[in-house]
């Protein structure tokens, strides 16, 4: 006999729905990937719940501990999506290559399957407009050592060129040229203080120029279509400002985003504790103000992974068009 679980598709929950009283509102399972995407995809779809409509967000595997886009795409449930089943993905590169692999393909045609745009939940999480909010939440001050958002906006300008040349290698089915693992390693933070962050940066553009060289020198009949390419990105709404956000989720949270907030957050928590002591009128009084401050301060990585405030980046934007369409063939 076989289980309940094969029988789970779309059209089983919208005739379930029409069992239910009419005041009752219309379940929507949405599959995602793992459990750090649960908060993520409830963050989203609080704002569209309704007395009509109730989103219900799961791991795409019942019986079992499988996790992933592979299996949140492509599980038994797989072409069972529809009004009532919808799944949550992670772009990853998927949405940049436009259709070029089967899994691009699959994710861009099926309008029940959303993806985020950015290449994670990770880069939403490293919105670089949210960021000194991140650093004010964990240290209680809100004084500035550097121009976070303007920072972001550098490193991403200057990983645009080699960033088109990863995808354009990727759309042609060349991980190896420059993998995602290799072009993460060439774009990451070294060196980084806070009393001279152009310096990290200025290493990043000498590495970043060194492996361009090296690939045109290496396919010099791509280098018109690499152009090409930057093109079409921006049509596809990826800017060179903005590149940190279709980079790998995770390189840009622990290689990126962490060690410029971790030095930032320790100068700022300094700042503090040196005008505590330079106020207090006695030891006494230092030591409890100094305990009740460093009670009151958050982990950073911690802090940064709770962050919502990304509902201003560019591909979220995106993501809530899609969202609109899919509730108007509901509704």
């Amino acid at each position: 006999m076989k289980r309940l679980a094969e029988y789970l598709n779309s059209n089983f929950i919208e005739a379930a729905n029409a069992l239910r009283p009419k005041r009752a509102a219309q379940r929507i399972i949405a599959y995602v990937e793992s459990y750090d995407d649960i908060s993520f995809w409830r963050s989203v779809f609080n704002e569209y719940e309704s007395n009509r409509i109730h989103f219900e967000i799961m791991l795409p595997a019942r019986t079992k501990l499988t996790k992933g886009k592979k299996q949140a795409m492509m599980n038994m449930l797989g072409k069972a999506y529809g009004r009532n089943m919808i799944a949550c993905v992670d772009s990853d590169y998927d949405y940049l290559l436009q259709g070029a692999t089967a899994t691009s393909r699959q994710m861009l045609e099926n309008k029940f399957i959303l993806h985020t745009y950015a290449y994670s939940i990770e880069n939403y999480r490293c919105y670089a407009d949210s960021l000194k909010q991140v650093c004010v939440l964990c240290t209680q001050n809100d004084s500035n050592v550097i121009d976070i958002k303007e920072f972001f906006k550098l490193y991403s300008k200057i990983c645009y060129p080699l960033f088109a040349w990863n995808i354009l290698l990727y759309r042609k089915h060349d991980t190896k040229t420059m993998s995602i693992l290799k072009f993460c390693d060439i774009v990451r933070l070294t060196s980084f203080t806070t009393d001279n962050p152009a310096y990290s940066l200025q290493q990043l553009g000498n590495r970043v120029s060194h492996n361009i060289e090296l690939l045109e020198k290496q396919f010099p009949e791509l280098i018109k279509e690499c152009e090409n390419l930057k093109q079409e990105l921006k049509q596809l709404g990826i800017h060179p400002d903005e590149t940190y956000l279709y980079i790998q989720g995770h390189h840009i949270m622990n290689g990126v985003t962490l060690r410029v907030l971790q030095p930032v957050c320790r100068q700022l928590r300094n700042r503090r504790e040196q005008e505590i002591e330079r106020y207090a009128y006695h030891r006494q009084q230092y030591n409890n103000e100094l305990a009740s401050y460093r009670h009151s301060q958050c982990d950073v990585a911690m802090m940064l992974n709770k962050n919502t405030d990304y509902k201003g980046a560019t591909p979220y934007r995106k993501l809530k068009s899609d969202i609109e369409r899919l509730l108007e063939t509901i509704e």
